[in-house]
């Protein structure tokens, strides 16, 4: 389905008498049109730090948004969340605020946020189709994008003789065939790691060590890593289920993989706050969200590519397992120094650059 839609598709159905500053938490109500004349008239900027890892990383993104709305001067800032999140914290500290939207996977800043009143509550169109791990009750953040990772290969690189569990990655066959974020430098590919060992024992990771494994930073490098021919296999990386070919990702009955939604928030000291809810309003769109990389949606009402269930419906994802493993702190820091212990410290310079303290200021 095209990302543009009709030129006068509402933002939601509209109810008689009903407007969105009307009632104190009620979902938004304007076009998506109307949200955008609103939003030139308020100056037609925005900027939006978000997680991910390279530069060009959401440039699909920016193009869909561009296209739609083409006098928005829009920047959108990929970097690590780990980094953006303080980032912001800094920002905040110093009176010296870059960001319009944040959307990140470190999902329990969100939390915080919240409880230090830094997010602005708003809920838009669709908003109550929107599955309810992925919102909070009072539209502090919404999650837009559902995303997952386990271990994928190439089709024509490994043949009929493919991986069909996490297990079978430490079979010596696929010693040097293996590429991996370190999963002490991404805590979505920390927590998978620490899914494996509570199911396979500290026995599956010694083992893993001695597979000569490509370790390097950014999610996506293992994708990267097989695309060019380099390894066979890619672990803790994203992928679809929607799709074998060339790359095949792989989601087995009884073992782990994760996912979580990636949450998106409007900060409450925003400059550009009617052009973050044109964007929050557009990320959640039935259009928008069947355009998604992976065939997930975070609404319940979205239809899916066949055979393809709602991520909620994975009960080997470990929705839920992901928040709790992101709030407690402590504990993440003990697995990231463990896997260190294991797979030596992180290297190389982060994969979207050095950014800075005000990147899009």
């Amino acid at each position: 389905m095209s990302v543009l839609g009709a030129a006068a598709t509402p933002a939601a159905a509209a109810s008689p008498g009903r407007s969105s500053r009307s009632a104190s938490g009620a979902e938004e109500t304007r076009t998506l049109d109307e949200l955008y004349r609103a939003a030139l008239a308020d100056g037609g900027k925005l900027v939006v730090y978000a997680g991910g890892d390279t530069p060009t990383q959401q440039d699909a993104t920016k193009t869909a948004f561009r296209k739609r709305f083409p006098d928005i001067d829009l920047t959108l800032i990929v970097d690590y969340s780990k980094y953006h999140d303080v980032r912001v914290d800094n920002q905040f500290a110093t009176g010296t605020l870059v960001p319009d939207v944040v959307q990140l996977q470190t999902v329990q800043d969100f939390t915080r946020w919240k409880e230090q009143g830094r997010l602005l509550p708003y809920r838009p169109a669709g908003f109550s189709k929107v599955y309810d791990g992925f919102k909070d009750p009072q539209g502090a953040w919404v999650a837009i994008a559902a995303v997952g990772f386990s271990f994928l290969y190439g089709v024509d690189a490994v043949g009929a003789d493919a991986p069909k569990t996490p297990l079978d990655l430490i079979d010596p066959k696929w010693k040097g065939k293996i590429a991996s974020p370190f999963p002490h430098d991404d805590d979505a590919v920390l927590y998978l790691y620490s899914l494996y060992v509570q199911q396979y024992g500290w026995e599956w990771a010694a083992a893993l060590a001695g597979q000569d494994v490509r370790f390097a930073r950014g999610a996506d490098s293992p994708i990267g890593a097989v695309l060019r021919g380099e390894k066979q296999i890619g672990l803790a990386t994203a992928g679809t289920l929607a799709s074998t070919s060339p790359l095949k990702w792989v989601v087995a009955d009884g073992h782990p993989f994760m996912a979580w939604g990636q949450r998106a928030a409007i900060l409450k000291q925003a400059r550009n706050s009617t052009a973050a809810k044109l964007y929050l309003n557009w990320q959640l769109s039935d259009a928008q969200q069947q355009a998604s990389f992976n065939g997930w949606s975070v609404r319940t009402d979205t239809t899916l590519p066949a055979g393809l269930k709602p991520i909620w419906e994975y009960p080997n994802a470990h929705l839920d397992g992901f928040p709790a493993f992101m709030a407690d702190r402590a504990a993440v820091e003990r697995w990231k120094q463990t896997f260190a212990l294991y797979f030596g410290e992180v290297k190389g310079d982060p994969t979207p650059g050095w950014l800075g303290l005000h990147p899009g200021a």
